[in-house]
C-alpha cells in the first residue's frame, strides 16, 4: 500500500498544525499512508525582515508575491531536490472549480505540492513557470490558500485506501455518484426528546445494496 506525499507551502507554517493533529488526517498520518510536510516561504527571503512581497509593477492596491522567494521555496522541497517533479497546485479563485471527482484523482497520486498564496495575488512568472494547475474551493475570496488547502488535504486523505476504517464508506459518500448521499439514523435507540421511529418505511442499506 503506498504512501501520498503533500508538500505545503506557506507563509504561515503553523496554521497547519492542529489541523494535522485531529481526526481523519491525524489518522492518515498515524497510519503512515498521509505524509505532510510544511515549507515556510519566508525562509527562502534573503533580507532580515524575510520579505516575501513587492509593490506591483504599475501601480495599483495590494502587494505581490516575489517570484524568486517563491522559486527557492518550492526547490527547495525534497521532490525537486530529488528531480523529481510532481504536481504544483496553486489555490487561487481563479482555479479549476475543485470537487469529489478532483478529490478521487488527486488521492491516486504518490505526492503533490500545494501552494498556498497570499497577499493580492502570485507573480505571474511563477505561475508560468512552475505550476501545473490551479484549484479553487470556491467563488470568493479568502486571505490566503491555507484554509484551502486544508479542504482539500481532508477531502483527499478520506480516500485513501487504509485511512478509513470502512473504505465503503469514502465510495459512496455525498457526490461520489453526482448524489447526494441519504438520511441516516443510529442502531440504537435514542433518549430524551426524540419521538420514536417508524421504521417501516426506513430502507435497510445492506439489502438496498446487495440488491443492485
Amino acid at each position: 500500500m503506498g504512501r501520498l506525499s503533500i508538500h505545503i507551502l506557506s507563509i504561515f507554517p503553523g496554521i497547519f498544525e492542529d489541523f494535522l493533529n485531529y481526526g481523519i488526517v491525524r489518522r492518515a498520518v498515524e497510519k503512515k499512508l498521509l505524509d505532510v510536510s510544511i515549507v515556510n516561504i519566508r525562509d527562502s527571503a534573503p533580507d532580515k525582515h524575510k520579505t516575501v512581497d513587492d509593490l506591483p509593477y504599475g501601480g495599483g492596491a495590494g502587494m505581490i508575491m516575489k517570484p524568486d522567494i517563491l522559486a527557492a521555496s518550492l526547490e527547495s522541497t525534497v521532490p525537486f531536490r530529488e528531480n523529481r517533479r510532481p504536481e504544483v497546485i496553486f489555490l487561487t479563485p481563479q482555479g479549476k472549480r475543485f470537487d469529489q471527482s478532483h478529490a478521487n484523482k488527486m488521492s491516486m497520486l504518490d505526492e503533490f505540492i500545494l501552494i498556498c498564496g497570499r497577499y493580492r495575488a502570485v507573480d505571474e512568472r511563477f505561475r508560468e513557470t512552475y505550476v501545473t494547475d490551479e484549484i479553487s474551493i470556491g467563488d470568493y475570496v479568502l486571505s490566503g490558500g491555507e484554509p484551502a488547502a486544508m479542504v482539500v488535504i481532508d477531502a483527499v486523505a478520506r480516500l485513501i485506501p487504509g485511512v478509513l476504517n470502512d473504505f465503503e464508506s469514502g465510495i459512496e459518500d455525498s457526490f461520489q455518484n453526482a448524489l447526494l448521499d441519504c438520511p441516516w439514523f443510529p442502531l440504537s435507540k435514542t433518549s430524551g426528546t426524540f419521538c420514536p421511529m417508524n421504521i417501516s418505511g426506513l430502507v435497510n442499506h445492506g439489502q438496498s445494496r446487495s440488491a443492485f
